[in-house]
């Protein structure tokens, strides 16, 4: 059986906590932030977590980099 390949634009997006979460920055974050306010930008700034909807797609395209559960 071949090796999973990680889908390298999937794994520069998201990351996996410690504890296998999945995490995300939101868009909007980098082109004309002058316009926004200081509280929009801050939570800009923060790790979200995937939608319930999204996770196992994200976690198939990760393919190698997902975490296996600690005990």
């Amino acid at each position: 059986m071949p090796k999973m390949k990680t889908h390298k634009a999937t794994a520069k997006r998201f990351k996996v906590t410690g504890r296998g979460k999945l995490r995300r920055l939101k868009q909007k974050r980098s082109h004309l932030r002058r316009k926004k306010s200081k509280r929009v930008l801050r939570s800009l700034d923060k790790d979200h977590p995937v939608a319930k909807a999204d996770r196992k797609r994200v976690r198939r395209l990760l393919g190698g980099l997902r975490q296996r559960k600690q005990r």
